[in-house]
């Protein structure tokens, strides 16, 4: 596909960008970050107004994600300023080895332009301003969003503010550019001057991109995450302990913001005749409809809710009298997994809303069978009783299989920037090993590059034998110097 004239153009400026970003430094780059986290929090009523407009998301919703997104800003710049990230690794000459080891000095260098994709569903912290543009600038390279349909006015600001703000501090023009359309979209993934994509979305999107980037003549890497049903087990001694504790909690985590979070919780599974299902059903009924993102959203979430309803061995136990209004009502049903285990199971997809199945099982053998069946998954949460996950070994070492994060008791919506979170898991959670979310997001803007005998002048100032005051690895010993 040929690239628009506007894109042929945001291109050229992105290389330009590149050029310049490759012998940044990092404490540069830092203060670019922190720079682009103040603009946003300076324009944040307008913000917050243009989001809650576009988005129908509630204001103080919003409120929170604005501030997370400009907090991840500022904590990918505590993330380069720390400098591990680097894996920087240093060895000199032993001519004793076997082989002989020449002078090699090795570290993580960005990659280039990078694609990225904004999701619908956190306008804030999943698109323009979000963990992988973010971690993308802060590893050194340019970055070219595709804007979200959902909210334009609100993806056009943020760039706006972040860019004004960025070149202000000092960095070059081309870093941060926005594209829009199916058209430019695929022409972004396919020019050959992109070097890697990270989107968030629905598989059947996130799938036909990825194949489009492993197509082109140079296949690039693409950071997708997809989709999730995000498994919860409950065992029975659990449910003795605090079972109207954990029927709350339930209903809590999976009507926030409508459903409409990657880590809600879709699958739980309950021992047989809990009853569990007629109570969190109770406790849904009382839960006011909310909106949904976009009216393509909940068309379909019901399109997917009236699939599961289909399925042989569901049974929708939620109040149907609650389907009125505008907003879209908590969905319950309740299975076993006879139903999880047909073909084509609508049980096993992804429902994207507020809609969960509990799913009954006959002990530890039908259960474990069942785990191994589902998908890939960012989230599998385990509630026991107090002392017994001790007891569960083979049980976690399933749900560990399964996921990229595994809960012990609280509820998987909620995902912290922190340097040891984990947001992905095997696919369809995601297309790679790495998180989108933390700090080893960075790592999947970076390639390996090692030196070998090279002039010290020619060596970037970490792989220098003077201190860098980095954490590195000199011959075979991890030293902070």
């Amino acid at each position: 596909m040929t690239a628009s004239a506007y894109l042929t153009a945001v291109m050229t400026n992105a290389v330009a960008a590149f050029r310049e970003l490759r012998r940044s430094d990092r404490a540069s780059r830092a203060a670019w970050l922190a720079a682009a986290a103040d603009a946003l929090d300076a324009d944040a009523e307008a913000l917050v107004e243009i989001a809650g407009r576009e988005t129908r998301l509630p204001e103080q919703r919003l409120r929170g994600e604005l501030a997370r997104t400009s907090s991840q800003l500022r904590f990918f710049g505590e993330v380069i300023t720390d400098g591990a990230y680097l894996e920087a690794t240093i060895d000199h000459p032993d001519p004793s080895a076997t082989p002989p080891i020449p002078d090699l000095r090795r570290m993580l260098v960005p990659i280039g332009p990078v694609a990225v994709f904004a999701a619908s569903n956190f306008p804030f912290a999943f698109s323009v301003a979000g963990g992988d543009t973010a971690s993308a600038l802060a590893a050194g390279n340019p970055v070219i969003v595709k804007i979200h349909p959902g909210h334009p006015e609100l993806s056009h600001r943020v760039a706006d503010r972040m860019r004004t703000a960025v070149i202000e501090a000092g960095a070059p023009s081309g870093i941060l550019a926005t594209v829009e359309g199916r058209e430019d979209a695929t022409a972004l993934v396919l020019h050959p001057e992109t070097r890697a994509v990270g989107f968030t979305g629905s598989i059947p999107g996130g799938r036909a991109l990825f194949d489009l980037a492993s197509s082109r003549p140079t296949p690039i890497p693409f950071y997708g995450e997809l989709g999730s049903l995000n498994p919860v087990v409950i065992t029975a001694d659990a449910l003795a302990e605090r079972r109207a504790e954990l029927v709350d909690g339930l209903v809590q985590s999976f009507t926030l913001g409508a459903g409409q979070f990657c880590t809600k919780p879709g699958l739980v599974f309950v021992p047989r005749g809990s009853g569990f299902a007629g109570d969190v059903a109770a406790a849904a009924d009382a839960v006011a409809p909310q909106r949904m993102l976009m009216d393509r959203i909940q068309d379909g979430f019901r399109s997917g809710a009236a699939a599961i309803a289909e399925q042989p061995g569901v049974v929708r136990v939620s109040d149907p009298e609650s389907d009125v209004g505008d907003g879209q009502a908590p969905l319950v049903f309740n299975t076993d997994t006879a139903a999880l285990r047909a073909d084509d199971s609508a049980v096993r997809e992804e429902c994207f809303g507020p809609a969960v199945v509990v799913v009954e099982h006959d002990g530890d053998a039908d259960l474990a069978d069942a785990i191994t069946r589902l998908p890939g998954g960012l989230t599998a949460t385990l509630h026991a009783a107090d002392g017994e996950a001790a007891h569960l070994g083979a049980l976690i070492a399933e749900l560990e299989e399964s996921a990229g994060r595994v809960l012990f008791g609280g509820w998987p919506t909620g995902v912290a920037v922190a340097w040891s979170q984990q947001h992905g898991g095997p696919y369809p959670a995601t297309t790679s090993l790495f998180t989108s979310v933390g700090a080893t997001a960075i790592r999947r803007f970076l390639r390996p590059l090692a030196f070998q005998t090279a002039p010290e002048a020619v060596l970037p100032a970490e792989l220098r034998d003077a201190p860098a005051g980095i954490p590195r690895r000199i011959d075979g010993v991890l030293r902070v110097d």
